[in-house]
């Protein structure tokens, strides 16, 4: 099957997995998590697309320079504000009301202007460590995407140039590889592909 291809059944099965959940809730929390070039952000945009629904980067919750002390990077999964992302944006949520984040913007290391989310019967959560512990039993279906190495390294040059594939391979997919075998994440989801 075509890279293509494979994307297209992914995106049919996940549209078929929310179409089964609108039936049985009348908000939807659903969580895209999974590994480094797994395609998390491109399924995002398409369901957010076809399905005019809501869409929340964890990029955009990464830690400021002063959070990233040894012991916090040591964590599993705790190189993102899974906390700031819990109280600005999963409890809102929760309690089905609107809201505003302000994204952390790593090339800056400055939080960028807010942005208002208003509510809609869908929210798309979408990025590494969605399905932290500290969030997952926030989200009505919970996705991981993995991908293998080979075509993860194609995508990651592809997208991000050789320089910051490396830097990829040598820090951050070692910690996502940590959170997703220290919570066994892709054991906590609904749906793994």
């Amino acid at each position: 099957m075509t890279v293509e291809a494979n994307m297209t059944f992914r995106l049919n099965q996940v549209l078929e997995a929310i179409n089964k959940k609108q039936q049985e809730k009348e908000y939807l929390l659903v969580a895209i998590d999974g590994r480094c070039a797994a395609g998390k952000t491109t399924m995002a945009s398409y369901l957010a697309k076809k399905l005019s629904c809501n869409c929340i980067h964890m990029d955009d919750f990464f830690l400021q320079p002063m959070q990233r002390t040894p012991k916090r990077l040591d964590e599993p999964g705790g190189n993102v504000d899974y906390e700031r992302f819990l109280e600005e944006v999963l409890l809102p949520l929760s309690l089905r009301k609107s809201f505003s984040f302000r994204p952390f913007q790593c090339k800056t290391m400055e939080f960028g202007e807010p942005i208002s989310v208003e509510l809609n019967s869908i929210t798309i959560i979408e990025g590494s460590y969605a399905c932290h512990p500290q969030l997952i039993e926030y989200y009505d279906l919970r996705i991981f995407l993995s991908v293998d190495q080979t075509e993860q390294l194609r995508r990651i040059e592809k997208r991000n140039g050789m320089k910051a594939a490396l830097m990829f391979f040598q820090k951050w997919i070692p910690l996502e590889e940590k959170y997703i075998k220290a919570f066994q994440v892709p054991d906590h989801c609904d749906m793994a592909l």
